[in-house]
């Protein structure tokens, strides 16, 4: 039987702490709409006690949501808390999410303390955490640069102390797929009481790693994937959260599923873009302009032959507005029929061969032959069959 994976969305926290991606109330509120609607299982609401702006946003949002946990972040500090809890009282499904730096440089270059100190604070949050709600997800901060031994004893503890989230963030994007994969595995194996508590990947993609590390993760024993929308977050980003969402869905032999639905991704992908001021790069995956687009002529070939030969999802399937034949100098006389029927001419293979040389001479000058330019083509060559 398929296992879920747990999809916890932070656009609305790491993906906002994005230079020129501040959101105000209203679109956090919107937003966090849409997430809902789109079946993320957690939505990461903000860090309330940051700004009195924050603290409402979360405290609207909580109020809003009506299947969705939302999460509050807060730092292992007691004020924090209790303001996160706040925040949080109307809450459905309330969580917090409180945590410490847990890595040697860490606790040595941003606490100067030592790891008995660290470990006592952390279980000290978590215990705070719980007098405000059953639902507490504690971060190891730094956890792929941390101490495996080290790192078990913390999170064997804070679950003792009543954490049901155990979050380990790769949160410098340090960390290679087989060595992300290996820690989870490495607490699921050597954490007594790792049974009681989910394990969460919260990977960065300073190394472009994030997807992998994320779904190393899950194939290791984690059950909760934190991701953002079109990636965003702090410095190159968090994991993609239509990334890991497809490939469990495509590789259904991995034995997991979440309940997004993929047809909303595109137009969510869209809003946010929008709405945080952040472009998606062409060649994004799933969500990019160019991620169903072909130019090459012999991919374009192939797939006019059978879509399946060059696509692996169906545009339908993740909201896009379809696949594209992009003609290009690289082009082939496939494509050129194909674009020429799209706008209603028949012509005969002797035809397009005719037309393909003249094509190609426009297609050197420019990076895209467009419509205008076939007609003009087809002008050029019969002109009383062209009415357009």
């Amino acid at each position: 039987m398929a296992q879920q994976v747990y999809i916890f969305d932070t656009t609305l926290r790491d993906g906002e702490q994005v230079p020129g991606c501040k959101l105000n109330t209203k679109e956090k509120l919107d937003l966090a709409l849409k997430l809902e609607a789109l079946g993320v299982d957690i939505i990461e609401a903000g860090f309330p006690v940051s700004s009195p702006g924050d603290f409402e946003s979360v405290a609207q949002i909580a109020q809003a949501v009506k299947n969705a946990t939302v999460c509050g972040l807060t730092r292992a500090v007691q004020k924090d808390i209790e303001v996160a809890a706040q925040a949080l009282k109307y809450a459905k499904r309330p969580r917090i999410h409180t945590g410490i730096g847990t890595s040697d440089l860490h606790i040595k270059a941003k606490f100067n303390t030592t790891r008995e100190e660290i470990l006592e604070r952390a279980v000290q949050a978590v215990k705070w955490a719980r007098n405000f709600t059953d639902d507490v997800e504690f971060y190891a901060e730094d956890a792929g640069r941390t101490d495996n031994e080290y790192l078990a004893t913390v999170v064997e503890a804070v679950i003792r102390a009543g954490a049901t989230v155990v979050n380990i963030p790769d949160t410098t994007g340090y960390c290679l797929p087989h060595q992300y994969g290996e820690k989870i595995a490495f607490l699921r194996n050597n954490v007594s009481n790792i049974d009681k508590a989910v394990i969460s990947c919260h990977c960065h993609n300073d190394l472009g790693l994030a997807t992998a590390n994320s779904i190393a993760g899950v194939l290791n024993g984690a059950r909760q994937i934190e991701c953002t929308i079109n990636g965003l977050g702090e410095r190159a980003g968090n994991t993609s959260l239509e990334e890991v969402v497809m490939i469990l869905k495509q590789h259904k032999d991995l034995g997991y599923y979440t309940n997004v639905n993929a047809r909303e991704l595109n137009p969510l992908s869209r809003e946010v873009s929008e709405v945080m001021r952040m472009p998606v790069q062409p060649n994004k995956a799933i969500v990019g302009a160019n991620a169903f687009s072909h130019s090459s002529g012999i991919h374009q070939d192939g797939f006019l032959k059978d879509a399946q030969t060059y696509e692996i999802i169906s545009p339908d399937e993740v909201g896009a507005d379809g696949s594209r034949i992009v003609l290009t100098a690289r082009s082939g006389r496939s494509a050129l029929a194909h674009r020429f029927q799209k706008l209603g001419y028949q012509y005969t293979r002797n035809d397009i061969d005719v037309l393909y040389g003249s094509f190609l001479q426009v297609a050197d000058k420019k990076k895209e032959v467009d419509e205008q330019d076939l007609h003009q083509l087809a002008k050029a060559y019969k002109p009383e069959e062209v009415t357009a």
